[in-house]
């Protein structure tokens, strides 16, 4: 395996201004060291998608398996422009923790979490034209978000370089604009260092077009390379725990119970409910990231506010402590624990696990009164709502028939009339409202006139 000239000689002067400057020493160095001539087992898998629950997911599957495999290196073939930086801050332990190397080629891209996380790896080896940096926390809509979240990714930046022996000032200057470091990025400016400035800065080992030349670059010549290879199981679970979908299952569980609560009786709507819930909570449970108790913490706020819907008049303590339930329920699913033990869990994830919930909230009750209100006063659906108006001159009427025929006849008060109750005519009973005082049972009485549906009687 040969590498091309412009790379050898990259290489060569990167080699020249490490031995001048300080060449890092890393476990990749003495694993090759301890046993030049062996054959090394490479575990290999990607990144290439936003970073977030399901990357998190696939980097726990990839570091279990090459801990059973007992490889010697893992390699993360990496092309993200970053995502949620809970989810990065996972990924980044993960790697610092493991006993064994961790090699990053960045294949293009490594912004922002991605930044985060090839900087935790031993080595950084880089496609030349790729990037790494810019590592600003913005929110959805591209704006940064205010200076605490930013604090978090300063130090875990600044740690994280420290711990690698890369210059922690040059990582902070990724996240925050308003740092200067000479002769790398004046103020005003988030760093974001090419191939070549980061190798020059210490930042990257080497630039390389494929994983061969990085392996070669890394001094190990016999490998066997094992590729990650996910299951059915393993992606539609890795679909199904990503923020947006989790969002949309979130608006499917709440709009389902909504439209139920609407038309009461078990019927379609409730049906999408559970079928949402069971999607939802199964595959954080199975991942031992749902614990029983969230399950019934929104389990009971489900029955809670049902009971305050149909039971109690009105809508109060018990409708609210229903629906805080269900949101609390729903948003702790989502976020790893010990149990009750929250101990080391970023506040931010908890935050926006929050987030997640209350805003799908808000859309799906909006979305469901919307809906709700235009799905039977639109003639498009002409199968839910009966449109047509029974009009008088065709014949219909509410009126009974036989009702209009009392009028003038006499009768008994079969109840005391108070002024309302019942009497008796030609051995049939009908409802009666005394039209002046109250007329005692056993009393003659005769109809007067029958309107609005009520026979109106006097005493006889």
């Amino acid at each position: 395996m040969k590498l091309t000239k412009p790379i050898l000689f990259i290489a060569l002067i990167i080699t020249i201004t490490t031995a001048l400057t300080g060449q890092r020493y890393d476990r990749v160095d003495k694993a090759v060291e301890k046993d030049p001539d062996k054959e090394f087992l490479i575990y290999k898998y990607p990144i290439r998608e936003q970073i977030a629950p399901p990357v998190v997911r696939m980097t726990d599957i990839a570091f279990k398996e090459a801990d059973s495999l007992n490889a010697d290196l893992v390699l993360i073939h990496m092309n993200t422009y970053g995502g949620m930086v809970e989810s990065a801050d996972s990924i980044r332990t993960k790697i610092m923790q493991s006993p064994i190397p961790v090699i990053v080629f960045i294949d293009n891209n490594a912004v922002s979490a991605g930044a985060l996380i090839s900087i935790a790896a031993d080595r950084i080896y880089m496609r030349p034209g790729g990037i790494i940096g810019a590592a600003t926390v913005v929110d959805q809509t591209g704006d940064e978000v205010p200076d605490k979240y930013q604090s978090f990714m300063r130090s875990m930046m600044r740690s994280t370089a420290e711990a690698k022996d890369r210059d922690p000032d040059i990582a902070q200057a990724m996240v925050d604009p308003s740092i200067e470091v000479d002769g790398v990025v004046e103020a005003g400016k988030v760093l974001t260092l090419t191939a070549s400035e980061a190798m020059l800065w210490g930042f990257c080992e080497g630039m390389a077009e494929n994983t061969s030349q990085v392996l070669e670059l890394a001094g190990i010549e016999n490998y066997t390379i094992i590729e990650q290879r996910l299951t059915f199981t393993d992606r539609l679970i890795n679909f199904l725990i990503s923020p947006l979908v989790s969002g949309i299952l979130i608006m499917l569980i709440l709009g389902g119970l909504y439209f139920e609560l609407q038309t009461p009786g078990v019927g379609f709507p409730l049906l999408i409910a559970i079928f949402a819930a069971v999607l939802y909570f199964a595959p954080l449970y199975v991942e031992g990231i749902a614990q029983n108790w969230e399950i019934a913490l929104f389990i009971v706020g489900v029955i809670l506010i049902g009971v305050e819907l149909f039971a109690i008049p009105g809508f109060g303590f018990t409708g609210i402590l229903g629906i805080l339930l269900a949101i609390t329920g729903l948003a702790l699913a989502m976020v790893d624990s010990n149990g009750f033990d929250y101990t080391g869990v970023p506040a931010r994830e908890v935050f926006m696990a929050f987030m997640i919930v209350i805003i799908a909230f808000f859309v799906s009750l909006t979305s469901s009164i919307y809906i709700s209100s235009k799905l039977f006063s639109t003639s498009r659906f002409g199968e839910f709502a009966l449109d047509t108006v029974q009009e008088t001159k065709a014949g219909y009427s509410s009126v009974n028939p036989t009702m209009t025929t009392l009028k003038g006849k006499t009768g008994v008060a079969k109840t005391m009339l108070r002024p309302s109750g019942k009497i008796e005519i030609d051995d049939d009973v009908y409802d009666a409202t005394a039209l002046t005082g109250f007329i005692d049972k056993g009393e003659n009485v005769k109809v007067v006139k029958y309107e609005t549906s009520q026979v109106f009687v006097i005493k006889a």
